[in-house]
């Protein structure tokens, strides 16, 4: 683990504490480390956005930040830098597939980036960011609204609003697939799948967005 996060532990303790979840051992969890990575994660991001958009608003840096601090991106990076796999988790949670939860994943990464910096420094913490954040970085553009946020748009514009009703749910606990259906007024019903409700709600409002245009 440590060849892959870059950085030779003095403290070997801290990075064993950033891998337990609550469910292996709820004194000794990684929850207050993840409590302290959520924010530097926040301000590496924040100082980072801030030097490559020195044009954009407020508005749009924090759009911008929005979607790489969120716990999708978090639990990309965890699954690129491989955490799953070095995770210490009950075998409750190992039975049903905890080592993919992207909800666990995102709180062992944030975790991780609070041990770097409490190990090492901001600078262990930021080169684990931008390496694993790297492909988020680059897939950023000058808007950042999501597809929800300009369908809902569209449709105010227009005196009328998005329905979105979820239909149904399938797979296994550790591996769910959501599907949600979308509706505007005029239009036919769209639906779209997703890991996750939101992501199944963001599917539909994109392919919602594309029938539209």
């Amino acid at each position: 683990m440590e060849a892959k996060l870059g950085h030779v532990f003095k403290d070997a303790e801290l990075l064993k504490r950033a891998l337990t979840h609550a469910s292996a051992d709820t004194v000794r969890s990684n929850e207050r480390l993840e409590f302290l990575g959520d924010r530097v994660l926040g301000l590496i991001a924040a100082q980072k956005l801030h030097a490559l958009y020195p044009e954009d608003s407020e508005g749009a840096l924090a759009l911008k930040f929005n979607s790489l601090a969120r716990q999708e991106a978090c639990a990309k990076a965890a699954e690129a830098a491989g955490l799953g796999e070095h995770l210490i988790l009950a075998k409750s949670e190992l039975g049903s597939g905890g080592r993919g939860k992207p909800a666990i994943l995102a709180c062992a990464c944030e975790a991780v980036i609070a041990a770097l910096y409490l190990d090492g420094g901001l600078e262990p913490a930021r080169a684990f960011v931008e390496k694993y954040w790297a492909e988020a970085f680059a897939s950023l553009s000058h808007d950042m609204r999501d597809p929800k946020t300009m369908l809902q748009e569209w449709a105010q514009a227009r005196g009328t609003g998005p329905q979105y009703r979820h239909i149904g749910r399938e797979g296994p606990d550790h591996a769910p697939l959501f599907r949600v259906e979308v509706s505007v007024k005029g239009g036919e019903p769209v639906t779209g799948e997703g890991r996750s409700k939101r992501e199944a709600e963001q599917d539909a409002a994109r392919k919602m967005l594309e029938t539209l245009s």
